[in-house]
């Protein structure tokens, strides 16, 4: 029987892609097929897409170890990545296409615009252009 493919979680900053990959763990953990966890620093246009970003790169380990910590508790296979882009939606579309990712689980913010629901720049990429479904787990909505 073949393996399946990772399921690949991008990470930030949010409790809701930590809660994302918490989630997908446990799907993972089922299936025991591997995770990947993915932290995209964005680099500006000003910069050499590879320039030295020391301290977004600590915050991105602080951010893997995190996700290990989550992955230890959960009792689900892991590897981390730091990946450097001008954004983080094709980013993440092509390591999940290099990794032959059966999934993407995106964790989103509750966030409104003016009333409407806003999904993001990177969401909306990730929506049009994944190969591999994606599943979206927003956090709940806070008053």
């Amino acid at each position: 029987m073949a393996q399946a493919g990772p399921i690949l979680v991008p990470i930030n900053e949010s409790e809701a892609s930590l809660e994302a990959l918490a989630a997908a763990g446990s799907i993972a953990k089922a299936q025991k097929a591997p995770v990947v966890v993915v932290h995209v620093i964005e680099v500006v246009r000003s910069l050499p897409v590879n320039a030295e970003m020391e301290w977004e790169a600590r915050r991105g380990e602080q951010l893997l170890r995190q996700a290990e910590e989550i992955a230890k508790s959960g009792d689900f296979s892991m590897r981390g990545e730091l990946l450097q882009s001008r954004q983080a939606g094709p980013a993440i579309v092509d390591e999940a296409h290099s990794q032959q990712a059966q999934s993407i689980v995106l964790g989103l913010r509750f966030r409104r615009v003016v009333g409407d629901y806003e999904l993001g720049h990177t969401t909306s990429y990730v929506l049009k252009h994944a190969r591999c479904p994606v599943w979206l787990m927003r956090e709940a909505v806070r008053d």
